[in-house]
């Protein structure tokens, strides 16, 4: 599933293609039709990402939610267009810029009420404004569970993913498996501090890459995580002690640590 680098990058990239400008809307699919009748001829005044979810907001107070999911993607086209394949969610656009959404799990007409309820469900985003790390840390004090089964509840800290979670938590030294309420109040704010730092590289390279070039290995397979410290490195030496990184199931997702540089 897409992490909050990838939503927020959307938003940039849309807002400046077609923010301030009357929006062309259509569901080719058809599950979307009302959805993008209303919008059809509208403003988009702007778009917000919030964790892993987008918001495009048209003139009269409406906004379309997407949430991508697993599957979900949206593919830019101008300035020739193809006709829509049999699973395009959602068309709009304006001028030669057209976008095409396939696959999401929500694709959805919403007001501000939705919005705010949304809002309230889910934790403090590092890559917004209004991101505090101090709800993320009053949360923490809360949380028996292990430290990388926390970071992937959105209630917690939103739009942060399987990667990110792992190699935050190698950057700062802290095992997944430590109880999270256990981390020093250091420990918290160096956490908070590394994901917003590793979220907004992202954004800006497009791509979750943690591992600056200099450090990468160049006879390593691209496919092992070349430009990552831990994830999907299972049995390659750490990048940092040679120690061989280990893989293992925390919840139902894996997890990857150094045994030696995050020890339990």
């Amino acid at each position: 599933m897409p992490e909050g680098h990838t939503l927020h990058r959307l938003a940039r990239d849309h807002r400046a293609l077609l923010g301030g400008l009357a929006i062309r809307s259509s569901s080719p699919q058809g599950r979307f039709v009302e959805g993008a009748r209303v919008v059809d001829g509208r403003t988009l005044e702007r778009i917000d990402a919030y964790g892993k979810h987008i918001l495009y907001w048209f003139e009269g107070g409406v906004a379309v939610h997407v949430h991508l999911g697993l599957y979900g993607i949206f593919t830019t086209h101008r300035p020739l267009v193809p006709p829509p394949g049999p699973n395009v969610r959602w068309r709009f656009g304006a001028g030669e810029v057209t976008v095409d959404l396939v696959g999401a799990t929500a694709c959805e007409l919403w007001g501000p009420p939705d919005v705010k309820r949304l809002r309230a469900r889910l934790g403090p985003d590092p890559l917004r404004r209004d991101g505090r790390a101090e709800r993320f840390i009053s949360a923490l004090d809360t949380r028996r569970t292990p430290i990388g089964a926390a970071l992937l509840d959105q209630a917690l800290i939103a739009g942060v993913g399987n990667v990110f979670r792992a190699e935050a938590l190698f950057l700062c030294g802290v095992h997944p498996d430590r109880q999270a309420n256990a981390l020093t109040d250091a420990e918290q704010r160096q956490l908070w501090d590394t994901l917003r730092a590793l979220l907004r590289r992202g954004v800006r390279e497009n791509r979750i890459a943690t591992v600056p070039p200099r450090e990468r290995d160049r006879h390593e397979p691209e496919g092992r995580g070349r430009h990552r410290y831990v994830y999907h490195r299972s049995g390659l030496p750490c990048r940092v002690c040679a120690t061989p990184i280990v893989e293992w199931m925390l919840g139902a997702r894996r997890i990857f640590a150094c045994p030696r540089c995050q020890p339990h």
